[in-house]
């Protein structure tokens, strides 16, 4: 009787386990990768989050609080940073509360687009913003009753303004680096008064004062203005005013 042995033909492969048990270091790892909505995620500095999150960054609604700051961000995220529309807020210590200071728009962290800051209960700005600072158009109300409207650069008056100053008196024209710079009028609403001309630094270095709404002020003059002629008043003015052109640029 003859045995035959059967086997595998000459060369063909083993076919291997390929069901290999991934080490629990890596495991964990993957379970730690934040995408979605998670729970709040804290950190060793007491900050905390909760929200959406891509990639393992803060990406689209999420609530930020930092505790050493004491304060707090609710809005939108994009690559672990503010952006989008959200509302920054700071905690109170007398009312332990946290009171809303910037409620916007956002860009790479900073403010940037329309937004409005409170400054304090009073004082408030509404309007354009550029890398975290009032640039644009905006509208500022100050503390002592002031409103200023116009252009803004770099946290300061830059451009066509003009401020309404709690006594009613006001200022229209141009600003420069926060002070009246370039041609404007002042209207002194007390005395019933308009000077016009050329500004520099906050100071009217040539133009003309004269009477204006005389009759509805407060407080006029004893006697209107008398007209004063000049057989070519205009070139008077333009030459005192190329003088100190220079003086601005």
């Amino acid at each position: 009787m003859r045995v035959i042995h059967v086997g595998l033909p000459q060369g063909m492969p083993f076919l291997k386990n390929t069901n290999k048990v991934q080490p629990l270091a890596k495991l964990w790892d993957t379970k730690a990768q934040k995408n979605g909505q998670r729970n709040t995620v804290y950190s060793v500095n007491g900050d905390k989050y909760t929200g959406e999150w891509q990639d393992n960054k803060k990406q689209g609604k999420g609530t930020q609080i930092w505790k050493k700051a004491a304060a707090i961000y609710d809005g939108d995220w994009r690559l672990g940073k503010r952006e989008g529309y959200g509302t920054f807020s700071k905690l109170c210590p007398k009312t332990n509360r946290y009171a809303r200071l910037y409620s916007g728009e956002w860009k790479n962290d900073k403010k940037h687009g329309q937004g409005t800051y409170y400054y304090s209960t009073t004082a408030v700005y509404k309007g354009e913003w550029r890398d975290g600072r009032r640039s644009g158009r905006g509208r500022m109300y100050y503390d002592n009753g002031d409103i200023y409207e116009g252009a803004w650069l770099h946290d300061k008056h830059h451009g066509l303004g003009m401020i309404q100053l709690a006594n009613g008196n006001r200022y229209e024209g141009s600003w420069q680096d926060g002070k009246k710079n370039g041609q404007g009028r002042f209207l002194f609403w007390e005395r019933g008064q308009i000077c016009k001309g050329l500004w520099v630094d906050g100071v009217c270095k040539c133009g003309t004062l004269s009477d204006y709404g005389r009759d509805d002020a407060p407080m006029p003059s004893k006697s209107p203005f008398p007209k004063v002629g000049l057989l070519d008043g205009l070139s008077v003015l333009m030459e005192a005013e190329s003088t100190f052109v220079k003086m601005l640029f």
